[in-house]
């Protein structure tokens, strides 16, 4: 119960001390970026309207709205994002707009929404079809990308376009299974680059070189969210199953048996300077926790999704009297852009470990909400 109590003391806490131009979630913000329309702050959202769908109070809807309607103008755009930009990140907290529109049938979420469609439409496209990361990483893949395009795609397909794009959608998860998939290890690569130019790619392959926790994190929170937005009798329905059930299997292969937590480098546990990481972890937990739910993982999954969440928990989840605080969080990682970001083991556990950053406190709380249920 205390710690119960505890996390719901800091859901508060987090909304108390929270504005769009400052949310404590966003530990990039604090340290300096702009308030923006982004993924991050998108992330917590969701898990705070998830919290509204369960306990129906008031504050939380009320709290999110007013949060996005900084961002929101009433014909539609949204201040600090561009369609053309071309960034999938950037787009990837227009989801929500789906659940505020439904909640509120205010006309603004759904011509924000038909807004962000517009980058759907024109985003630059790899010669197989995929959707360029951003436009400074041209004719790359990243598992990352996955989620921040495709779960809006696909509730834009089903709730507004008769599932008309459904093929192109399910191409998209077929290229980045048949390059980024490696059937040794069963777990995915972070990066693909089908020009094969990066100065991080292998230059017969295309493929990054190693196995990020969060990417794959984001890869399977993708589909299991698409498998609750889609049509489930849709023939599709059964490929995405197929495709979350595989990636599951592969990384439960690399769970520490002492905490029951992922290594930032998958699959280089005993190698000096890895750790275990709070989100892609978290992810996993929610993913296994939400996918037994819904019917697209085994039952029995539910026990692990559960132990994965105590096991982050006791390792890092620290509760005093005054303060609670989320640690273990790799504050961001990426390919190019810098020399140093070369998609090596020495890079990825070169990266800042925080406390309290949505990338983790979002996941955690979404897998929360679930053993709520």
């Amino acid at each position: 119960m205390k710690k119960i109590d505890a996390i719901e003391k800091y859901i508060e806490r987090l909304l108390n001390e929270s504005t769009p131009e400052a949310p404590i979630w966003n530990v990039e913000i604090l340290k300096g970026r702009k308030a923006s329309w982004n993924y991050i702050d998108g992330c917590m959202l969701s898990s705070i309207l998830e919290l509204y769908r369960l306990h129906k109070e008031k504050s939380y809807l009320d709290f999110v709205i007013l949060y996005t309607d900084y961002f929101i103008m009433d014909d539609g755009k949204i201040r600090t994002y561009e369609p053309t930009n071309y960034s999938l990140d950037d787009m990837s907290e227009s989801r929500i707009l789906f659940d505020l529109w439904g909640f509120t049938h205010n006309e603004k979420y759904l011509k924000a929404i038909h807004y962000t469609y517009n980058q759907i439409k024109t985003n630059p496209r790899t010669f197989e079809g995929n959707f360029w990361h951003k436009p400074r990483h041209p004719n790359q893949v990243w598992l990352d990308g996955l989620f921040m395009a495709q779960v809006f795609y696909m509730r834009y397909e089903t709730y507004l376009n008769h599932m008309q794009n459904y093929s192109d959608i399910r191409k998209q998860y077929e290229v980045v299974r048949l390059h980024m998939f490696n059937e040794n290890t069963k777990l995915y690569y972070h990066g693909y680059d089908a020009s094969k130019e990066a100065f991080w790619c292998d230059k017969e392959t295309g493929l990054s070189k190693s196995h990020w926790l969060r990417a794959i994190g984001w890869y399977i929170t993708s589909l299991v969210e698409i498998l609750s937005d889609m049509d489930k009798k849709h023939s599709d329905f059964e490929f995405y199953k197929n495709l979350l059930n595989e990636a599951i299997e592969g990384i439960l292969l690399y769970q520490d048996k002492k905490t029951k937590l992922f290594y930032q480098v998958v699959d280089q546990m005993d190698k000096k300077g890895n750790y275990l990481e709070t989100s892609g972890s978290a992810m996993i937990s929610y993913v296994l926790l939400k996918g037994s739910r819904i019917g697209v993982l085994p039952k029995r999954y539910h026990e692990k999704g559960k132990e994965i969440f105590e096991g982050i928990c006791r390792t890092y989840l620290t509760i005093t009297e005054d303060k609670i605080n989320l640690g273990g969080i790799c504050l961001l990682a990426g390919l190019g852009n810098a020399l140093f970001r070369d998609g090596s083991f020495e890079y990825y556990i070169s990266e800042p470990i925080v406390e309290n950053d949505a990338k983790g406190v979002a996941p955690f709380l979404m897998a929360y909400i679930e053993l709520l249920r």
